[in-house]
């Protein structure tokens, strides 16, 4: 299952290796579509790839981390 979500990282946030960590942490594969960031905030539109359970624990960590989590509507070409 693939799940596109946009990430509004705080300022808090913006330097550490989120990304990175939910793919050891959780089994989803994270791929980057679109990200804009400075030192006051960050975007990302993800695209995350595995179980919809481990997807989910994934959105979670975001969530519990300060990130806002808000699903991509539009289709992102392929």
């Amino acid at each position: 299952m693939k799940k596109r979500v946009y990430l509004t990282y705080p300022k808090e946030q913006v330097k550490e290796p989120l990304l990175y960590n939910a793919g050891q942490l959780f089994k989803v594969v994270t791929n980057v579509r679109q990200a804009t960031v400075s030192d006051k905030v960050g975007l990302v539109a993800l695209e995350l790839d595995g179980e919809p359970g481990e997807i989910e624990k994934a959105i979670k960590y975001f969530t519990d981390k300060g990130v806002k989590v808000e699903p991509i509507e539009l289709d992102v070409i392929e």
